[in-house]
């Protein structure tokens, strides 16, 4: 019988036959994984070992609501964040104002700054998106982007400005450093990171593109780059 880590059978799998973990795994992961599918191996293996494998790959299902382990608002306010700070640099739309909040909260970000004539909680249209992310997530106000990272810079963070410029780095090539405050700026859907902004950062980072448009909605390019940060600092802070 296949086991999953929650200790469940799976009861297809109990009725129609008796596979060793090796067994499946020996044919079902490799396309679980992405990875070609050893279809001689298939075609040769017995019946049971073929409806192991597609019982296998049929067998996965949603977790629900009560099995994601979602912090209450009180367990995420007490939590230690992730050393990052995200600055919106004279964004207009509410709704990608509401999006990276949501993704600040999925990554326990220290917060994000809030700049120019850039939208602020509590708004409806910002709650569309956010989905109660404003009550998670700390944020600031501040008239300008400059002061911001002024601000940051004095409390010893590291800003760089995501942005399309010379001597800029990729964001696959960036690497932070363990346990690195760090702040991001993310400027206006039309005009990006302003010059002045710029001026005041520790760097920028690019996000390779290769088809014709080069351009992302803030809230794309904001996903990816925080989830690749997310990724670097919550491994090094864990190690």
């Amino acid at each position: 019988m296949h086991q999953r880590g929650n200790g469940k059978i799976y009861p297809c799998l109990q009725n129609k036959c008796e596979l060793s973990r090796e067994q499946i795994s020996y044919f079902a992961k490799p396309l679980k994984a992405g990875c070609s599918f050893n279809v001689t191996a298939w075609i040769g293996a017995s019946a049971h070992q073929q409806i192991g494998t597609f019982t296998y790959l049929c067998s996965m299902r949603k977790l629900s609501m009560d099995e994601l382990n979602r912090k209450t608002v009180a367990e995420f306010k007490g939590s230690e964040k992730v050393p990052v700070v995200v600055v919106l640099d004279n964004i207009r739309s509410m709704h990608n104002v509401g999006s990276v909040f949501r993704t600040a909260d999925a990554f326990l970000l220290q917060g994000i700054y809030l700049c120019g004539y850039t939208p602020q909680p509590p708004h409806r249209d910002i709650h569309k998106t956010a989905l109660g992310a404003t009550e998670t997530v700390d944020w600031k106000y501040f008239p300008t982007a400059t002061a911001a990272v002024q601000q940051l810079k004095e409390e010893g963070y590291t800003v760089l400005a995501v942005e399309q410029a010379d001597e800029s780095i990729y964001l696959h090539r960036f690497e932070a450093r363990s346990h690195q405050k760090m702040a991001v700026v993310f400027g206006n859907e039309v005009s990006g990171v302003s010059s002045e902004v710029l001026d005041w950062c520790d760097g920028c980072i690019e996000i390779p593109q290769l088809g014709m448009k080069h351009s992302l909605n803030i809230s794309v390019a904001a996903g990816i780059v925080l989830w690749e940060l997310f990724k670097q600092l919550h491994t090094k802070n864990d190690a």
